[in-house]
């Protein structure tokens, strides 16, 4: 997500913090990115919230597995003049009709960057999006839950550098390993003999 022009501007975040909403609200919870002051933005907190679904579906009561993200809603980001690098300004000549000279003309278009992260896709009233937004929307619910369950809790061990995103992928399969080395131990025993295990003896 974090491109090359993201860099200076996310140097300047001190701090992420999750808001849950209170007991009797709708179930919803809301990321909180606080900045120093910046020469980008006047925002000192960006925010983006996440609408949460609680309730089973009536048509399919089984299917539910829980609460899971059903919208999110961004922030505006009050950019200073000429610093925000949502977009960016692209050249281009077009020859006019009927005349032989060739125009420059200037046109904005949206810029890859992090902070699209707060400007996500609008979900219309029929609940229909194209399968680009539809896209987008899917990667964003995934990015929330994991600052949410993932960064946010642990977000000291990364600082330290004592966690790495494989902290589970390594301990499982550490895991595994250690199950093969017990049977290879087992095998290079000369002690140990496989006919014992494959010829149980006969209960009398």
């Amino acid at each position: 997500m974090v491109q090359e022009h993201d860099e200076p501007i996310l140097k300047q975040l001190k701090d992420i913090k999750v808001k849950f909403s209170d007991a009797g609200q709708p179930m919803s919870f809301v990321l909180e990115f606080h900045f120093e002051p910046s020469e980008y933005f006047t925002n000192a907190v960006l925010t983006k919230t996440y609408r949460m679904g609680s309730e089973p579906d009536d048509s399919d009561p089984f299917s539910f597995d829980g609460p899971e993200i059903k919208g999110c809603t961004g922030c505006q980001i009050d950019w200073k003049k000429g610093t925000n690098v949502t977009v960016k300004t692209m050249k281009e000549k077009q020859k006019h009709e009927g005349f032989v000279t060739v125009r420059t003309v200037s046109k904005t278009v949206s810029n890859d960057f992090f902070f699209n992260f707060f400007a996500p896709p609008e979900v219309p009233e029929s609940g229909d999006l194209d399968d680009n937004a539809e896209a987008i929307l899917a990667a964003d619910f995934e990015i929330g839950h994991f600052l949410r369950e993932r960064i946010i809790p642990r977000v000291v061990f990364y600082f330290t550098g004592e966690a790495t995103e494989d902290d589970d992928y390594d301990k499982e399969g550490k895991e595994a390993d250690e199950e093969g080395e017990e049977e290879g131990d087992e095998e290079n025993n000369p002690d140990y003999d496989s006919k014992k295990d494959q010829n149980p003896a006969e209960c009398k």
